[in-house]
């Protein structure tokens, strides 16, 4: 099944001001008072501009930073990482691909067993999908991703 995912500007003039921040300016989002940073319902997190898949909840993991924490994208090719030099540090942003938005942050202090990244991602860059609504909102590709107990957790 093929999607055409792109930065619709229909999408970016519904954001909230927290949302553009992010999306469009690359704020972040204060850390602990974000949407998802606790949230452990089994689902699907896509890019709240364009759509595109990002990360699973089977990924999702609670680093203690604050900010939603997944090991791994759900679709790599949706995820582009860029150098970024700003506050006097250099680290790997990371951007969805498609939509262009900001997301967050890659980090190598993850879980060794898990490949070691950590992607520490706004809250507000990201729409979630629980996983009884994946088929309905055009995502039932995935719903295999959360068939096992585990993923369900």
């Amino acid at each position: 099944m093929s999607h055409e995912y792109r930065k619709d500007p229909d999408a970016v003039a519904r954001l909230n001001p927290a949302q553009f921040a992010v999306t469009q300016k690359s704020a972040t989002e204060p850390a602990f008072r974000n949407e998802f940073w606790d949230n452990h319902e089994a689902g699907l997190y896509v890019d709240i501009v364009s759509g595109e898949p990002l990360f699973t909840s089977t990924k999702k993991f609670d680093s203690g930073c604050g900010w939603p924490s997944f090991t791994t994208p759900i679709e790599p090719a949706n995820v582009v990482e860029k150098t970024d030099s700003t506050h006097g540090m250099v680290r790997t942003e990371v951007r969805s691909t498609h939509g262009d938005s900001h997301l967050g942050h890659v980090f190598n202090d993850g879980p060794i067993d898990e490949g070691g990244l950590r992607y520490c991602i706004n809250s507000a860059a990201l729409r979630f999908i629980p996983v009884a609504d994946m088929e309905s909102a055009g995502y039932g590709e995935y719903l295999h991703l959360f068939n096992s107990k585990e993923a369900t957790r």
